[in-house]
């Protein structure tokens, strides 16, 4: 079986240094708030060209932290509304909720699945007070146009960059467009912890500093609490792992790039559409999603030829029941999208056999006739 994503061999080939990373931590008696987190919140920022970057808990706190200080600072208000694209993973969404702000969702830009900024002028209104353009799959949203339309609309923005640790637009990185940005470190993300595991990237001194009180129980001094704040905090272990894999990152996006590369120059099927190649500067391929008329058909023809492939995502957000009051919206690009797409393997340690294997079963797959 060729395996979707193997991080046991991913993680594998820095053993010994994430051993000693974790021995590092045991050994010092420190396990929270301490000098392994300030080092990588110092190399993480530096890696994405921003100024500051907050370590929390996981990528969804990461989020919620952002538009909480926003409240918090008087830049947001309850029932503001917050473009987000409709077809993302739901995450994104729950931010907005949770903090008592009104999702508003837009249909992606069919080709790059990522918000256009024709899409965000058409959902503007006056209750519209912020954008969270999500870089789906590893490609970067039009952050530039983004960017011109949010200063003209006085909006802020605030990237989910969960997918897209190192992709950048002109040379400029993920992290570093908008106000500020959440990254997740999930295991299988292309910076992937060994647990869970988030950070809040921004230039913003004032944000960061009430992002840093309200991560720990909204405390800058112990037990002085100036918020009602959370508890959620990325701890010394897994902050001295990601330093470790942090070092590694570039050689791990070279070789993801180098598999998304030989799919599409390899895939011929005239049933398989391909994704968009580098439609902005970088796509750092946290997955390589292609789309089918026939899913089922395809990933049973895959797993018949032991190629494992995953399906992100299966169910639009609209159409979950922790949504309910949405599930009559009519959204049809991201319902096509939702119905068509599968994640191919792709990792940084797929071998080159493994490629040419998933190159030809994809290419002798036939779509069924009806």
């Amino acid at each position: 079986m060729i395996d979707f994503l193997n991080l046991k061999a991913i993680n594998a080939q820095y053993g010994d240094e994430l051993k000693d990373a974790c021995a590092r931590v045991i050994d010092s008696g420190r396990y929270l708030l301490g000098e392994e987190l300030e080092a990588f919140e110092t190399e993480f920022a530096e890696y994405c060209g921003a100024k500051h970057a907050v370590g929390v808990a996981n990528g969804l706190d990461a989020l919620v932290l952002v538009l909480r200080a926003w409240k918090e600072l008087g830049k947001l208000r309850d029932g503001d509304e917050v473009i987000v694209p409709a077809n993302t993973y739901i995450a994104s969404i729950l931010a907005i909720s949770a903090n008592g702000l009104t999702p508003v969702l837009v249909e992606p830009d069919p080709q790059t699945y990522n918000l256009s900024v024709a899409g965000v002028k058409r959902a503007l209104t006056s209750r519209s007070k912020a954008v969270l353009p999500v870089h789906l799959y590893g490609l970067m949203a039009p952050m530039p146009e983004l960017m011109a339309l949010a200063s003209e609309e006085g909006l802020l923005v605030l990237e989910d960059s969960a997918q897209a640790h190192g992709a950048s637009i002109d040379g400029r990185r993920s992290g570093n467009w908008g106000h500020a940005a959440g990254f997740s470190f999930y295991p299988g993300k292309n910076l992937g912890a060994l647990g869970d595991g988030g950070a809040v990237v921004s230039n913003d001194d004032e944000l960061v500093d009430t992002i840093k009180a309200l991560r720990n129980y909204g405390s800058v001094i112990k037990y002085e609490n100036l918020y009602q704040g959370l508890n959620s905090r990325l701890d010394e272990i897994q902050a001295a792992m990601l330093r470790i894999k942090l070092r590694h990152l570039a050689n791990e996006t070279r070789q993801r790039q180098l598999v998304a590369d030989r799919y599409l120059q390899e895939i011929k099927n005239p049933f398989v559409q391909l994704p968009v190649r580098e439609v902005f500067e970088e796509h750092v391929f946290h997955l390589f999603v292609v789309r089918t008329k026939n899913r089922s058909a395809l990933q049973k023809h895959l797993q018949s030829c032991n190629v494992q492939s995953l399906i992100h995502y299966p169910i639009p957000p609209h159409k979950q029941q922790a949504y309910s009051s949405w599930n009559q919206y009519s959204l049809p690009i991201t319902e096509k999208i939702h119905q068509e797409v599968l994640s191919l393997p792709l990792s940084s340690v797929m071998m080159a056999d493994d490629v040419s294997e998933v190159v030809s079963v994809v290419n002798r797959y036939a779509e069924p006739k009806d």
